[in-house]
């Protein structure tokens, strides 16, 4: 056991200059969720350089590359799409230019979340060298619009592909902490419908906007009293978008439609939380119409995979196999005790673990608090450190049972 921590330690080392060289090609490619196509072939053209054993791009989009051929599948996930840059005036260079400032990598993606996914690719190669148990199979995998619609690429890989590990490595950042879980997620749509009349003469119809202010209200005070969870936290609700209808801007609204982002701690699920919007006064007074949209969108290949909106909060026990052999991974390679923790955002167990109860569990290179924000960037030195423990992890449970 010894010799292979120090394997891949020393792998590790000596592949840094090339996965760091690697990360920044694909910083610089951008990709927005179904626009994926470009730094996917990038990405297989590392897996190709880099020895893996099968490399295949599904109907949606994802990329896998497999190493080892046993019965036993175990995933290393990494999703390669990216939000986009925003104001290109918040951040201090070119969001595509990678560029390496104090011994941090800037860029777009780079940590949310393709330095993790970087990071898993080359843990590849480590095992490819030290030599994978026989008794198991690897899969990396280049995952496509989760920031649009998490877990969609994975229900598909599951579902469509056939493939189903017995355990998941999510690669989100976690600033080289172990997370065991996240809340879940909740798209809502309510609208409310009025009459349109001239603009001149208001009272002569019904305005759809006045009509929703009473229940925005609602919901912002409900959102003070939801529950809250020791480990998880508290869930929330905001309104993130409101949109209306009229003949013209010379009119009175006939319809308006806000988007409600839900966040969801334990034991709140779609039903709870749809329950409790009918339940505000405003809703039945006004009567409010309240549903869960479908994500549908083509990927980069133009597939179609609707989803329902709806992304389940799931946690695995402190005292799991899987969580106990991260942290015996850690150990290993790093001799300290990891902080076992959650996100504070979603990812893509919410279909591994939370619709299909996979085992997941997460490590990942960059502080999650840059992700999506400008200036996005990642610690270089966490590069090596996260093939350290994507290969150890690999490697430990391989050796045992889940």
């Amino acid at each position: 056991m010894k010799s292979n921590i120090n394997q891949i330690q020393k792998i590790a080392v000596a592949l840094q200059p090339d996965l760091l060289r690697f990360l920044q090609e694909i910083v610089a490619i951008p990709s927005l969720s179904g626009k994926e196509g470009a730094v996917v072939l990038r990405i297989k053209k590392e897996m190709e350089q880099l020895d893996y054993d099968e490399i295949r791009i599904d109907n949606l989009g994802n990329l896998l590359g497999r190493i080892g051929n046993g019965p036993r599948l175990l995933a290393l996930d990494g999703h390669c799409d990216t939000v986009d840059v925003g104001n290109p005036s918040l951040w201090q260079g070119d969001p595509f230019a990678a560029e390496i400032i104090k011994d941090k990598l800037y860029g777009r993606g780079a940590c949310d979340q393709k330095g993790g996914l970087a990071g898993a690719v080359y843990a590849g190669r480590v095992l490819k060298e030290i030599g994978v148990p026989p008794e198991v199979t690897v899969w990396v995998v280049a995952s496509v619009q989760e920031e649009d619609c998490e877990g969609l690429p994975w229900k598909f890989i599951i579902v469509e592909d056939g493939i189903r590990p017995e355990a998941v490595l999510l690669t989100e950042p976690t600033n080289l902490n172990i997370y065991r879980g996240h809340r879940g997620r909740l798209e809502i749509k309510v609208k409310t419908e009025g009459v349109s009349c001239h603009g001149s003469a208001p009272e002569r119809g019904v305005n759809a906007i006045y009509k929703m202010a009473p229940l925005i209200q609602e919901i912002e005070v409900l959102h003070e009293r939801l529950r809250h969870d020791p480990f998880l936290g508290k869930g929330s609700l905001t309104v993130a978008e409101i949109r209306s209808t009229a003949p013209s801007l010379c009119a009175v609204a006939d319809s308006c439609r806000i988007h409600l982002d839900r966040r969801l701690t334990a034991d709140e699920t779609i039903e709870t939380s749809l329950a409790e919007i009918k339940s505000l006064p405003s809703f039945g007074k006004t009567n409010a119409k309240v549903w869960v949209p479908e994500y549908r969108m083509p990927s980069y290949r133009g597939r179609e995979y609707p989803m329902q909106s709806y992304f389940p909060t799931w946690t695995l026990p402190q005292n799991h196999f899987l969580v106990k052999t991260a942290v015996q991974s850690y150990r290993r390679q790093f001799a300290l005790e990891p902080k076992v923790d959650k996100w504070i955002f979603s990812t893509n167990g919410i279909a591994t673990m939370g619709l299909f109860r996979i085992p997941t569990i997460g490590f990942g290179p960059g502080d999650e608090s840059v992700a999506h924000s400008p200036n996005e960037n990642i610690p270089v030195d966490h590069l090596a450190a996260a093939v350290r423990f994507y290969a150890q992890f690999c490697l430990d449970l391989a050796g045992s049972a889940v």
